[in-house]
């Protein structure tokens, strides 16, 4: 059975394709107006080519048809919207949206209405006589709907389009269309219109250009009387779509509803319908949205922190939208999300992020979970380095984690992150048995050591002393997950497990042994540490110490 949320996809779909059916038409439409710079005659042969599909009785039912459809979507989506706080592009895409039928209607009636119901007969030359002969204020009500019209379907596009990977490379030529068809389109137009007027000059001119239209003073009353009363209907309506959401917000807000909790503390009352993305606008919280509520971009993720048991699984749309981004568990969309129950959520991105970015990965995914920290630091690599140029520094470093990053590769370890002369990875990242990772991180401490003998065997001619390292090994539970800056996440580890591992490394200069291992980290990974001692040591910011032993050398743990 279709659901509430499938529907929405149906609409967007709607939307979009009755806007594009719209859009073709008025493209042909203009295309016919740069003709009127050659001639008339240019621009009536133009105008029956281009005009030609819409004017069967197919062509015009499809074009009427996605006229209604679009314009029956814009009152519902008014009708809908819990909060009409919006983007100002997006708000200037409704405002002239719903100006279209006030300036257009009228032409409208008189070219196509006109002609099927009164066998009107309009072309070039008499349209033109009447906007700057006849009447000149029409002219200008005509131009403005032109622009009006044009700029609305140039909003749609680009905010549909922008979410495309390829559109930042086609966004000039689409801008370069923008510009130059309106541009030629009105040159013609007011080429045309001087013509007109130097032709009008001579009243034999004006009376057979009126007397081929074949109108007569009743069908120019009818056509009037039909187009006031489409301006009627149209003022109704959109007062009927206002008027109703505003019926429908007092009456919710006499009932209790749910609360959203920001995670910069604020807290929003929920209006029965409301999607977590209108609750913030409402409220005056800055958040993401570059599609403008369409589940296109994904920047406006959420994770939500409390409650999302209670939220109704994702509909397609933001299913495949959330699938596209590998979105991690409690990662949701906020322009799709509904809630009826109490819920707290957490912004993935930051409210001034651009399309670009929704193509990230899921954002902010980490979760609690056991594993094994390594930290590896190169002892005295300053030393060596004041001896050597910038490039034979370089070219030691890239053997040196050459090595380091084989020997994590071997033993199941996952790179996580450069320091400088150092690294730190990440054990247990996709084991099962977290404890296998305590003893695989021993292993690949041992790995490295090997590693390290063999590359300063090579290096013997080319560095004064033989390279040293100190390896801190740390295991319990920490936040893992892809974080750091949007478009530079990595897979990585925060918390007080990598503080103390960090620790630890730094014990090995104290204790001049190549290897600190803590107590937690030995256990799990089952070491024998009979003939070690145990050592203990104060961290900052935790009250207890930290137990671990100092290793002269790893022992080969078996498979």
């Amino acid at each position: 059975m279709t659901t509430n949320w499938d529907m929405a996809m149906v609409r967007s779909r709607l939307r979009l394709g009755s806007g594009l059916i719209m859009l073709a038409f008025v493209i042909s439409h203009l295309m016919a107006h740069v003709a009127l710079l050659i001639s008339f005659e240019w621009a009536d042969m133009a105008l029956a080519v281009l005009m030609a599909p819409w004017r069967t009785i197919a062509g015009t039912a499809v074009l009427f048809g996605a006229f209604l459809v679009h314009y029956a979507n814009a009152l519902w989506s008014i009708y809908q919207r819990r909060s009409l706080r919006m983007p100002r592009w997006e708000l200037w895409q409704l405002v002239l949206g719903f100006a279209i039928p006030l300036l257009a209607t009228l032409h409208v009636v008189a070219v196509r209405v006109g002609d099927l119901a009164f066998g009107v007969h309009s072309s070039y030359a008499s349209v033109l006589l009447t906007y700057w002969y006849s009447a000149p204020r029409l002219g200008v009500l005509q131009t403005i709907a032109l622009l009006v019209v044009w700029t609305h379907a140039c909003i749609g596009v680009h905010f549909w389009l922008r979410t495309k990977p390829w559109y930042r490379d086609w966004v000039v030529w689409f801008r370069a269309f923008a510009v130059l068809l309106p541009t030629l389109a009105l040159a013609g137009f007011v080429a045309a219109g001087n013509q007109t007027l130097r032709e009008a000059a001579d009243p034999d001119y004006v009376n057979t250009t009126r007397e081929n239209t074949h109108a007569t003073a009743e069908s120019v009353e009818a056509i009037y009387r039909i187009a006031y009363f489409a301006f009627g209907v149209h003022i109704g309506l959109v007062g009927l779509a206002f008027g109703a959401r505003a019926l429908r917000g007092w009456l919710y807000r006499r009932r209790a509803p749910p609360i959203l909790t920001h995670a910069n503390g604020r807290r929003m009352a929920i209006l029965p319908g409301a999607t977590v993305l209108e609750t913030l606008r409402d409220n005056g919280v800055p958040h993401a949205s570059v599609c403008g509520g369409r589940a296109r971009c994904t920047t406006c993720r959420v994770m939500v922190t409390q409650g999302p048991d209670a939220l109704p699984e994702p509909a397609q749309q933001e299913a495949a939208a959330l699938k596209r981004i590998k979105a991690s568990p409690g990662t949701r969309l906020a322009c799709q999300i509904r809630p009826t129950e109490d819920i707290a959520i957490m912004p993935l991105f930051n409210a001034d992020v651009s399309a670009l970015d929704g193509r990230l990965r899921g954002g902010l995914e980490g979760s609690e979970r056991l594993i094994t920290v390594v930290f590896v630091d190169l002892r005295g690599f300053t030393t060596i380095g004041e001896a050597k140029l910038p490039y034979d520094v370089l070219y030691l470093l890239n053997q040196f984690f050459g090595e380091m990053t084989r020997a994590l590769t071997v033993t199941n370890g996952h790179y996580s992150q450069f320091t400088g002369d150092g690294l730190m990875a990440i054990y247990g990242l996709h084991e099962a048995d977290p404890e296998r990772g305590a003893a695989d991180a021993l292993r690949g401490a041992r790995e490295m050591l090997i590693r390290l003998d063999r590359l300063n065997k090579q290096l013997r001619n080319e560095i004064s002393q033989p390279l040293q390292i100190g390896i801190g090994i740390h295991h319990s539970e920490a936040i893992v997950g892809a974080m750091g800056p949007p478009r530079s996440q990595i897979i990585t580890a925060i918390g007080d497990t990598v503080n103390i591992c960090a620790r630890l490394e730094s014990l090995t200069k104290e204790f001049n042994v190549p290897v600190v291992v803590s107590r937690q980290a030995a256990e799990a990974a089952r070491l024998d540490t009979g003939g070690q001692t145990l050592h203990e040591v104060s961290v900052k910011g935790r009250v207890a110490k930290v137990e671990f032993y100092a290793l002269e050398t790893v022992p080969e743990l078996p498979r």
